[in-house]
């Protein structure tokens, strides 16, 4: 078994066809096949299923190169050590859910990050299904999921399904994030039933894909309100709530640095609970670099900050 095998496997899974693999790679189709037989044999397994339409990976071809995956990744890092000064240089990839107090510590981290001569960051807001199979295929180093306490037992068994470590980031019930100039901002006590008299913003790609359309509905049977503002990433969640008082939104509780910024105040509702839980997940054989402890060590100084 060679790193350069691997790379082939690698691309003849991305691109589902060894004939479109072999023209990627600068190589004949015939030798390509023979490599594919040749590492078949040698770990014992089929990597690939042969069809019309072209080739797919079977269950344990998908086990073994999600392995192949990780070791190119480490390779390539451990080949960047002796192109560049690590000291110089900054590599951090984040997938996020669309949670304020992430993105805040991410700012302040970027602050005191040293000033280099290389920097490469990738930060990206995703649903968690997407980040777990992005950190799964090598794309991203690190990702940040969220899921309500109801769905632990599945994202549990999607992280042990993929071989993935989890980290607990924080356990938080929901507030109601709204205009200072809200109606309900002065009210001493907030309930359900006032709410559904309000404009309710949600995010309108919320949906945890791969679970029961009937599973979901009872879950989102808890909207407070009969009118809706759905929203497509967090700019325009705050320029509503800022600008039109009868609007609220449940959030994971926001720094106060960011409600001042926007004008804004987060309240708990009561007799409503919605728990959530915000995990950290990597490749089990993924070692967090000092970059990345650096921001974990900020995240959890602003969580801890946080005044509801």
């Amino acid at each position: 078994m060679n790193l350069t095998h691997l790379r082939y496997m690698v691309e003849v899974e991305r691109l589902g066809s060894i004939t479109k693999a072999a023209a990627a790679l600068y190589m004949g189709q015939p030798n390509l096949s023979k490599a594919i037989k040749e590492m078949e044999r040698e770990v014992g397994i089929p990597i690939f299923k042969r069809s019309a339409k072209g080739v797919v990976a079977t269950e344990k071809g998908k086990e073994f190169l999600q392995y192949a995956k990780a070791i190119l990744v480490q390779m390539d890092k451990m080949e960047a050590l002796y192109k560049e000064n690590p000291e110089n240089s900054v590599d951090f990839q984040l997938l996020l859910p669309r949670a304020s107090y992430i993105t805040y510590a991410f700012t302040e981290f970027l602050n005191k990050v040293d000033k280099t001569e290389r920097m490469d960051i990738k930060f990206k807001e995703t649903n968690s299904m997407d980040a777990i199979n992005a950190v799964v295929e090598c794309e991203y180093n690190m990702g940040i999921i969220r899921y309500p306490l109801n769905y632990e037992a599945f994202f549990i068994s999607v992280l042990e399904e993929k071989n993935l470590k989890a980290q607990e980031i924080w356990t938080y019930d929901y507030v109601i994030l709204m205009s200072e100039r809200s109606p309900l901002a002065g009210l001493p006590d907030i309930t359900e039933e006032m709410l559904g008299r309000y404009i309710e913003v949600l995010h309108g790609d919320n949906i945890v894909p791969n679970i029961s359309s009937a599973y979901q509905k009872r879950d989102t049977e808890i909207h407070s309100s009969k009118r809706h503002i759905y929203v497509y990433e967090r700019g325009s969640q705050f320029d509503i709530l800022s600008s039109v008082p009868e609007a609220f939104m449940w959030v994971s509780p926001l720094p106060r640095a960011v409600l001042k910024r926007y004008g804004l105040v987060q309240r708990v509702c009561g007799g409503v609970k919605k728990t959530n839980k915000d995990l950290l997940i990597y490749q089990n054989n993924y070692r967090l670099s000092n970059i990345d402890k650096m921001f974990l060590d900020e995240l959890e100084t602003v969580r801890k900050n946080i005044i509801v």
